[in-house]
Protein backbone atom coordinates (compact mmCIF):
# COMPACT_ATOMS: atom_id res chain seq x y z
CA UNK A 1 0.00 0.00 0.00
CA UNK A 2 2.56 2.38 0.73
CA UNK A 3 4.31 1.69 -2.35
CA UNK A 4 0.92 2.67 -4.09
CA UNK A 5 0.88 5.72 -2.53
CA UNK A 6 4.62 6.86 -3.18
CA UNK A 7 3.92 5.68 -7.39
CA UNK A 8 0.95 7.62 -7.30
CA UNK A 9 0.95 10.52 -4.69
CA UNK A 10 -0.88 11.29 -1.59
CA UNK A 11 -4.64 11.19 -4.26
CA UNK A 12 -3.57 7.39 -4.27
CA UNK A 13 -5.08 7.74 -0.32
CA UNK A 14 -8.71 8.31 -1.52
CA UNK A 15 -8.85 5.49 -3.86
CA UNK A 16 -7.72 2.77 -1.54
CA UNK A 17 -9.97 3.91 0.64
CA UNK A 18 -12.88 3.42 -1.67
CA UNK A 19 -11.38 0.14 -3.07
CA UNK A 20 -11.30 -0.82 0.50
CA UNK A 21 -15.20 0.49 1.15
CA UNK A 22 -16.06 -1.57 -2.16
CA UNK A 23 -15.15 -4.59 -1.25
CA UNK A 24 -15.94 -4.68 2.06
CA UNK A 25 -19.61 -3.84 0.48
CA UNK A 26 -19.22 -6.86 -2.14
CA UNK A 27 -18.98 -9.16 0.51
CA UNK A 28 -21.66 -8.03 3.02
CA UNK A 29 -24.00 -7.98 0.18
CA UNK A 30 -22.88 -11.32 -1.14
CA UNK A 31 -23.43 -12.87 2.07
CA UNK A 32 -26.80 -11.24 2.58
CA UNK A 33 -28.30 -11.74 -0.50
CA UNK A 34 -27.40 -15.35 -0.27
CA UNK A 35 -30.76 -17.54 -1.91
CA UNK A 36 -30.59 -19.42 0.88
CA UNK A 37 -31.21 -16.24 3.49
CA UNK A 38 -33.72 -14.41 0.28
CA UNK A 39 -35.93 -17.66 -0.63
CA UNK A 40 -35.26 -20.57 1.69
CA UNK A 41 -36.54 -23.26 -0.24
CA UNK A 42 -39.29 -25.24 0.46
CA UNK A 43 -40.92 -22.24 2.64
CA UNK A 44 -43.79 -21.09 0.05
CA UNK A 45 -45.28 -24.57 -0.24
CA UNK A 46 -44.86 -24.93 4.07
CA UNK A 47 -46.63 -21.44 4.36
CA UNK A 48 -49.38 -22.75 1.36
CA UNK A 49 -49.80 -26.25 3.22
CA UNK A 50 -50.18 -24.18 6.82
CA UNK A 51 -53.29 -21.66 4.98
CA UNK A 52 -54.50 -24.82 3.39
CA UNK A 53 -54.52 -26.86 7.08
CA UNK A 54 -55.96 -23.36 8.30
CA UNK A 55 -52.89 -23.30 11.07
CA UNK A 56 -52.40 -19.44 11.02
CA UNK A 57 -52.11 -18.55 14.35
CA UNK A 58 -50.20 -15.51 15.46
CA UNK A 59 -47.47 -17.09 16.68
CA UNK A 60 -46.97 -19.27 13.43
CA UNK A 61 -47.12 -15.81 10.99
CA UNK A 62 -44.80 -13.91 13.37
CA UNK A 63 -42.14 -16.59 13.44
CA UNK A 64 -42.71 -16.64 9.67
CA UNK A 65 -42.05 -13.08 9.41
CA UNK A 66 -38.62 -13.32 10.88
CA UNK A 67 -37.25 -16.01 8.59
CA UNK A 68 -36.18 -14.24 5.57
CA UNK A 69 -37.60 -11.43 3.14
CA UNK A 70 -39.42 -13.91 1.17
CA UNK A 71 -41.28 -14.65 4.92
CA UNK A 72 -41.79 -11.42 5.69
CA UNK A 73 -43.73 -10.92 2.34
CA UNK A 74 -45.83 -14.26 3.33
CA UNK A 75 -46.39 -13.12 6.71
CA UNK A 76 -48.20 -9.39 5.34
CA UNK A 77 -50.33 -11.44 3.25
CA UNK A 78 -51.65 -13.60 5.86
CA UNK A 79 -51.93 -11.07 8.53
CA UNK A 80 -54.98 -9.73 5.85
CA UNK A 81 -56.00 -13.50 4.51
CA UNK A 82 -59.80 -11.90 5.50
CA UNK A 83 -60.13 -9.25 4.07
CA UNK A 84 -60.63 -8.39 0.00
CA UNK A 85 -58.06 -9.38 -2.65
CA UNK A 86 -57.20 -6.11 -3.23
CA UNK A 87 -56.65 -4.76 -0.52
CA UNK A 88 -54.09 -8.37 0.09
CA UNK A 89 -52.69 -7.26 -3.10
CA UNK A 90 -52.18 -3.63 -1.83
CA UNK A 91 -50.40 -4.74 1.49
CA UNK A 92 -48.44 -6.95 -0.60
CA UNK A 93 -47.25 -4.35 -2.58
CA UNK A 94 -46.31 -2.06 0.16
CA UNK A 95 -44.58 -4.68 2.17
CA UNK A 96 -42.11 -5.41 -1.15
CA UNK A 97 -41.25 -2.07 -1.64
CA UNK A 98 -39.86 -2.18 1.86
CA UNK A 99 -38.01 -5.20 1.60
CA UNK A 100 -36.68 -4.23 -2.12
CA UNK A 101 -35.12 -1.45 -0.50
CA UNK A 102 -33.38 -3.30 2.34
CA UNK A 103 -32.06 -5.74 -0.31
CA UNK A 104 -30.74 -2.60 -1.91
CA UNK A 105 -28.47 -1.47 1.10
CA UNK A 106 -25.16 -0.20 0.27
CA UNK A 107 -26.05 -0.41 -3.82
CA UNK A 108 -26.36 3.17 -3.84
CA UNK A 109 -22.60 3.45 -2.05
CA UNK A 110 -21.17 0.57 -4.44
CA UNK A 111 -22.46 2.83 -7.50
CA UNK A 112 -20.90 5.99 -6.12
CA UNK A 113 -17.29 4.10 -5.87
CA UNK A 114 -17.92 2.63 -9.58
CA UNK A 115 -18.80 6.38 -10.39
CA UNK A 116 -16.13 8.29 -8.73
CA UNK A 117 -12.80 5.86 -9.01
CA UNK A 118 -12.28 7.37 -12.69
CA UNK A 119 -12.86 11.06 -11.76
CA UNK A 120 -10.84 10.68 -8.62
CA UNK A 121 -7.90 9.09 -10.95
CA UNK A 122 -8.38 11.52 -13.39
CA UNK A 123 -7.49 14.18 -10.73
CA UNK A 124 -4.43 12.62 -9.41
CA UNK A 125 -3.36 12.39 -12.69
CA UNK A 126 -3.79 15.98 -13.53
CA UNK A 127 -2.36 16.77 -9.86
CA UNK A 128 0.81 14.75 -10.74
CA UNK A 129 1.21 16.20 -14.29
CA UNK A 130 0.42 19.94 -13.27
CA UNK A 131 2.96 19.22 -10.73
CA UNK A 132 5.44 17.34 -12.84
CA UNK A 133 5.22 20.68 -16.13
CA UNK A 134 5.92 23.27 -12.94
CA UNK A 135 9.20 21.06 -12.44
CA UNK A 136 10.07 21.74 -15.49
CA UNK A 137 9.51 25.58 -15.85
CA UNK A 138 11.82 25.17 -12.85
CA UNK A 139 14.62 23.57 -13.61
CA UNK A 140 14.64 22.83 -17.48
CA UNK A 141 13.62 19.68 -19.46
CA UNK A 142 16.51 17.71 -17.92
CA UNK A 143 17.18 13.95 -18.54
CA UNK A 144 13.94 12.67 -20.60
CA UNK A 145 13.96 9.43 -18.69
CA UNK A 146 13.17 11.51 -15.51
CA UNK A 147 10.46 13.08 -17.41
CA UNK A 148 8.87 9.92 -18.93
CA UNK A 149 8.97 8.44 -15.33
CA UNK A 150 7.20 11.43 -14.22
CA UNK A 151 4.49 11.08 -16.89
CA UNK A 152 4.48 7.73 -15.50
CA UNK A 153 3.85 7.94 -12.15
CA UNK A 154 0.98 10.65 -12.80
CA UNK A 155 -1.13 7.96 -14.68
CA UNK A 156 -0.93 5.40 -11.92
CA UNK A 157 -3.54 7.18 -10.13
CA UNK A 158 -5.82 6.67 -13.80
CA UNK A 159 -5.47 3.20 -13.92
CA UNK A 160 -5.80 3.26 -10.06
CA UNK A 161 -9.05 4.56 -10.27
CA UNK A 162 -9.94 2.48 -13.39
CA UNK A 163 -8.83 -0.44 -11.52
CA UNK A 164 -11.28 0.37 -8.45
CA UNK A 165 -14.42 1.40 -10.74
CA UNK A 166 -14.66 -1.58 -13.15
CA UNK A 167 -15.46 -4.43 -10.13
CA UNK A 168 -17.39 -1.93 -8.39
CA UNK A 169 -19.41 -1.49 -11.54
CA UNK A 170 -19.86 -5.06 -12.20
CA UNK A 171 -20.55 -5.96 -9.00
CA UNK A 172 -23.27 -3.01 -8.54
CA UNK A 173 -24.92 -4.55 -11.84
CA UNK A 174 -24.60 -8.13 -10.39
CA UNK A 175 -26.37 -7.55 -7.23
CA UNK A 176 -29.06 -5.45 -9.29
CA UNK A 177 -29.60 -8.15 -11.81
CA UNK A 178 -30.62 -10.88 -8.62
CA UNK A 179 -32.65 -8.47 -6.64
CA UNK A 180 -34.73 -8.01 -9.31
CA UNK A 181 -34.60 -11.83 -10.27
CA UNK A 182 -35.92 -12.20 -6.26
CA UNK A 183 -38.33 -9.77 -6.30
CA UNK A 184 -40.07 -11.45 -9.23
CA UNK A 185 -39.79 -14.91 -7.43
CA UNK A 186 -40.96 -13.57 -4.26
CA UNK A 187 -44.72 -12.29 -6.16
CA UNK A 188 -44.72 -15.48 -7.46
CA UNK A 189 -44.78 -16.98 -4.38
CA UNK A 190 -47.00 -14.39 -2.58
CA UNK A 191 -49.60 -14.53 -5.40
CA UNK A 192 -49.83 -18.67 -5.32
CA UNK A 193 -50.35 -17.80 -1.45
CA UNK A 194 -53.51 -15.15 -2.28
CA UNK A 195 -55.30 -17.90 -4.54
CA UNK A 196 -55.09 -20.53 -1.53
CA UNK A 197 -56.08 -18.03 1.00
CA UNK A 198 -58.54 -16.55 -1.17
CA UNK A 199 -61.83 -16.80 0.36
CA UNK A 200 -63.82 -17.63 -3.18
CA UNK A 201 -61.06 -20.77 -3.57
CA UNK A 202 -61.89 -22.14 -0.09
CA UNK A 203 -65.12 -22.54 -0.84
CA UNK A 204 -64.97 -23.88 -4.26
CA UNK A 205 -62.31 -26.75 -2.71
CA UNK A 206 -64.37 -27.53 -0.13
CA UNK A 207 -67.75 -27.74 -2.41
CA UNK A 208 -65.12 -30.12 -4.42
CA UNK A 209 -63.50 -32.58 -1.75
CA UNK A 210 -64.51 -35.98 -1.64
CA UNK A 211 -67.75 -36.74 0.51
CA UNK A 212 -68.87 -33.13 0.45
CA UNK A 213 -72.39 -32.48 0.21
CA UNK A 214 -73.59 -30.13 -2.54
CA UNK A 215 -75.45 -27.58 -1.39
CA UNK A 216 -79.17 -27.63 -2.32
CA UNK A 217 -81.68 -24.31 -2.90
CA UNK A 218 -84.44 -24.80 -0.51
CA UNK A 219 -86.48 -23.86 -3.60
CA UNK A 220 -85.25 -26.72 -5.27
CA UNK A 221 -86.33 -29.32 -2.40
CA UNK A 222 -89.52 -31.10 -3.48
CA UNK A 223 -93.02 -29.61 -0.81
CA UNK A 224 -93.91 -31.37 2.02
CA UNK A 225 -97.35 -32.77 1.89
Amino acid sequence: MLELVKAGGWPMIPLLMLSAAGLAIVVERFWALRRAAVLPPGLGAEVRAWAARGRLDPAHIDSLRNTSPLGALLAAALDTRNRPREEIRERVEDVGRHIAHRMERYLNALGTIAAAGPLLGLFGTVVGMIQMFLGVMDYGVGDVNQLAGGIGKALVCAATGMIVAVPALMFHRHFRARIDGYIVQMEHEAIQLMDVIDPRNRRAAAATAPGATPAVAEDALPAQG
